[in-house]
């Protein structure tokens, strides 16, 4: 039996979404006021589905104590309370959009994960926009 479990995680963060070598008033036109040199925030929800087949001797798809450690670990300690921009290396030449972290997120979380699984991300960015990554 295929099924899907999902957790669900929380964290806050700030970031400037702009290209360096774009000018002020470029990166205002394309982004508008997420642009803001002095950076704006979020209160982010994330939703992470695992999917696979479940374990006939434990019922368990995955243990989800696992998945919660594995967000809280790599995503939460990784992005709460940080400016993207400034404090979280894979932001250095990748602007923070929804889009892209919903990407980085992904990476992290895959690498802890056994292979046979496959793997959702989705983010909201505010109760009406998120996106989904699903590896592909």
């Amino acid at each position: 039996m295929r099924i899907t479990a999902y957790r669900k995680a929380h964290f806050n963060a700030a970031h400037r979404l702009y290209r360096k070598d774009w000018s002020d008033e470029k990166n205002l036109s394309i982004f508008g006021k997420c642009s803001n040199p002095h950076y704006h925030g979020h209160n982010y929800d994330l939703e992470v589905g695992v999917t696979g087949e479940v374990d006939p001797e434990t019922g368990f798809l995955i243990d989800l104590k696992i998945l919660k450690d594995i967000i809280e670990h790599h995503v939460e300690d990784a992005l709460d309370h940080k400016n993207l921009n400034e404090e979280v290396l894979e932001f250095k030449d990748l602007n923070p959009t929804a889009e892209n972290i919903a990407f980085v997120i992904y990476n992290k979380i895959k690498e802890q994960l056994d292979p046979k699984y496959d793997l959702e991300v989705k983010l909201f960015e505010t109760p009406r926009n998120f996106v989904v990554y699903k590896g592909n």
